[in-house]
Order: structure tokens, then C-alpha cells, then sequence
């Protein structure tokens, strides 16, 4: 597993670049949450609000909105496709995303409708390791973590 310092990053996971946003396919559907490095940056998380299940999502939309320590916005789909369900555990304990943010705190799923177009649009593999040494540095360099 790729790690640099505390931050995991399981390698059979996609990640979104610009909003570090997993994505872990499961048969014919996907499953999204936050991966750790974007969750150290925003801190605890407070408050979370998501989009109704059936509703079409649309990759670089939002699903639905969070409230961290650090941070207030939304959070944004990395594949297109339809909600199929959300986390109502995370939804009435959103610091559950913090203690496991690939396990128990996943926040959505969605049955995506052009999985092999998405997926191009995200980090997996061999770009792992580079990409996250940089968003480390990156963040750093940013102040937004020690």
C-alpha cells in the first residue's frame, strides 16, 4: 500500500485530483468517500448533507455539501451516474468519515453511467505513488497540513 507518513492511500481505489474524493468500484456500482489526506486538511468533520437516492449525479457536480473544522463546501461527484444510496450512518455521525474514512465512513454510492470514461479522469496504479508525494508537498507548501 502506497503511504507516505501517516496518509494511506489503498491502491485499489481511484482518486479524484482536484478533490481528493475515492472511488472504489464494486461489481456494478461505485462506492465514494474522502480519502485521508483531504480529510486531514479539513479537520473534523461536523456536518453533512447529500443529495436524495435516485437523483442523477454528474462528474465535477455536487452531491451534496459538508461542514468541517477547517472547511465549508461542497462535495463534488468524481464519476457521473445515479445514487444509489448514502451513508445514513456517516449522515447522523459524520466523524465516523474521520475514524475510518475507506471503511465504515464511506459517504455514497452511485451506479456510474460511463465508468470507463470516468475513470481515466482519475489517479490509480502507477501514477498513485508520484501523485500523492506531490499533494503532500502541495499541501504543505499550502499550510493546509504540518
Amino acid at each position: 500500500m502506497p503511504t507516505n507518513g501517516h496518509y494511506s492511500f489503498p491502491p485499489e481505489l481511484y482518486y479524484d485530483r482536484a478533490t481528493h474524493v475515492w472511488v472504489r468500484p464494486d461489481g456494478e456500482g461505485v462506492t465514494i468517500g474522502l480519502d485521508a489526506l483531504g480529510l486531514e486538511s479539513l479537520g473534523d468533520m461536523a456536518y453533512l448533507s447529500l443529495q436524495a437516492v435516485g437523483l442523477p449525479a454528474r462528474r465535477g457536480e455536487t452531491l451534496g455539501s459538508l461542514e468541517a473544522a477547517k472547511m465549508v463546501g461542497d462535495l463534488i461527484a468524481p464519476v457521473s451516474g445515479v445514487i444509489t444510496a448514502r451513508n445514513e450512518a456517516v449522515l447522523h455521525d459524520p466523524s465516523l468519515i474521520n475514524r475510518d474514512p475507506y471503511g465504515a465512513g464511506w459517504i455514497v454510492q452511485l451506479a456510474p453511467s460511463d465508468w470507463e470514461r470516468d475513470s481515466v479522469e482519475l489517479v490509480h496504479g502507477a501514477e498513485l505513488k508520484l501523485w500523492v508525494e506531490a499533494e503532500i508537498e502541495r499541501y504543505r507548501a499550502q499550510g493546509w497540513i504540518g
